[in-house]
């Protein structure tokens, strides 16, 4: 039976960190080794240099990483969904089996929902929702005991935000559905992990801005970020949140009214866009 490792949205960010690590994960853990990690995003250029790195790496150290896979696909909505149903019956020769799956792929938008496109958030929640959602039923099937679930959500899930509004939703249903399914597979031996990471230094600020604003403001480091929801990943935690600002941050988020938080983001946190 093969045994693979998927992560989407794998051509920058945190989704490239993941590959990285998760390939390491796979040399130094026996029992959690994958024959396969399947990169998968809709920039090919980006993947291959990403597969080359990876590839260099294990000849450098000497290491038994998995044969990486790379896929150019665009996985955003339902037709997103069902190519990775189809690519997953395609593969499943002799077998297949899900070690890991990393629901990574996403994006947000900022400013005020009336000032932003609508087609834009559309397209956000097919990719931050639906997409996630469809991939995740898909993979089930070839998950057992030990498999590991993690989805990116986001810090952004814990209260609704004034200029973030749709990018907040789409985050909030992330880790609702993450919690509610982690309850439904706990007895299968299948974990679920919800990272919800506050501001990361990756191009997300970029993309959400339109190119207003290129660097997200007191990112911090996405390989920390993803070798924490690695490990607590590993140990079955339902959520990770790297730095300790974060948690305060989403433990202080329960005692603000909802209402008030999604006022008080609108005046006084303004998200710039083109």
């Amino acid at each position: 039976m093969k045994k693979i490792s998927i992560v989407t949205g794998a051509s920058s960010g945190m989704g490239l960190w993941f590959a990285k690590l998760l390939a390491r994960e796979s040399a130094e853990f026996e029992k959690l080794a994958s024959d396969e990690l399947w990169i998968i995003a809709r920039r090919k250029d980006r993947l291959e240099e990403l597969k080359t790195q990876i590839d260099a790496e294990a000849s450098r150290r000497n290491l038994k990483f998995p044969e990486i896979k790379v896929f150019q696909l665009d996985i955003s909505g339902i037709e997103g969904a069902l190519k990775i149903k189809e690519l997953l019956e395609k593969e499943n020769h002799d077998g297949l089996k899900i070690n890991v799956l990393v629901n990574n792929a996403g994006f947000g938008t900022y400013g005020e929902f009336t000032a932003t496109d609508t087609v834009r958030e559309m397209q956000m929640i097919d990719l931050d929702c639906t997409s996630l959602t469809g991939i995740t039923g898909f993979a089930l099937p070839y998950m057992q005991s030990g498999s590991r679930i993690i989805n990116v959500a986001s810090l952004a899930s814990f209260l609704p935000l004034g200029n973030f509004a749709v990018y907040g939703a789409c985050k909030s249903y992330v880790l609702s559905f993450s919690v509610a399914l982690a309850a439904e597979i706990r007895h299968r031996g299948i974990k679920v992990t919800a990272l919800c990471p506050g501001p990361v230094s990756t191009e997300f600020a970029d993309v959400a801005s339109n190119g207003a604003r290129k660097k997200v403001r007191h990112g911090l480091s996405p390989e920390k970020t993803v070798a924490d929801a690695l490990k607590c990943s590993r140990k079955g935690k339902l959520y990770s949140m790297k730095f300790f600002k974060w948690k305060f941050q989403a433990a202080a988020s329960r005692f603000i009214g909802r209402y008030f938080g999604a006022w008080a983001t609108y005046k006084f946190c303004k998200r710039p866009s083109n």
